[in-house]
């Protein structure tokens, strides 16, 4: 019955970039993984193995398309496609810069001047995630993202404000067509049963 079904979506970040390490803004600037991400994607397949997939889909950029090529291959699966509406949210001008001056001088209410809201990456990457609950409904769906989509979107999803995303980590989503979205894991951890949307 259609009342009745649940999609399970892992939602993994991408693995760390040099610019990660460096603790600056990446959005929609496409740097590719390092060496240590590339690490850290193939060490997600141990997490992810223990259940099975559907499905792969991801972000186009190159960051986040490496790592789910790397956990694809991990566990004897291709990825169906990119998904552009998963890309990073935008920073503007702020992108490539670390704290400091520079970038306060960018902030606004809700992001940077010239960059994506948060309240509009939130509404899209939640988008983004209701339409593959349609279309892969009652599935197992793994998507690799980027931290910041992933934390607003969960966030509007289940109506609290969550922790930063760590790099090629688990977070378990459940999506019901009646109750809406549940979060069982959060950056590898059990969430508590209150944090539901």
């Amino acid at each position: 019955m259609e009342s009745m079904t649940l999609t399970t979506f892992a939602l993994v970040r991408h693995g760390q970039t040099d610019w990660n390490a460096e603790r600056r803004l990446q959005g929609t600037t496409d740097i590719p993984l390092n060496e240590t991400g590339r690490a850290q994607a193939r060490d997600a397949v141990a997490t992810l193995s223990g259940h099975e997939w559907d499905t792969i889909v991801s972000s186009p950029l190159g960051r986040a398309a490496e790592t789910a090529d790397i956990i694809a291959e991990g566990l004897g699966l291709t990825v169906a496609r990119r998904v552009p509406e998963l890309i990073e949210r935008s920073f503007g001008p702020a992108e490539g810069l670390q704290a400091g001056p520079e970038l306060e001088a960018l902030r606004v209410p809700g992001g940077f001047r010239g960059g994506e809201s948060d309240e509009d990456a939130a509404a899209r990457g939640l988008a983004a995630l209701e339409d593959l609950a349609g279309e892969f409904a009652g599935k197992r769906v793994l998507v690799v993202s980027h931290g910041t989509l992933i934390r607003l979107a969960l966030s509007s999803a289940i109506g609290r404000t969550l922790d930063s995303v760590h790099n090629a980590v688990l977070n378990l989503a459940h999506h019901h067509v009646v109750d809406g979205w549940r979060v069982e894991y959060y950056n590898g951890e059990l969430l508590t049963a209150d944090v539901e949307g």
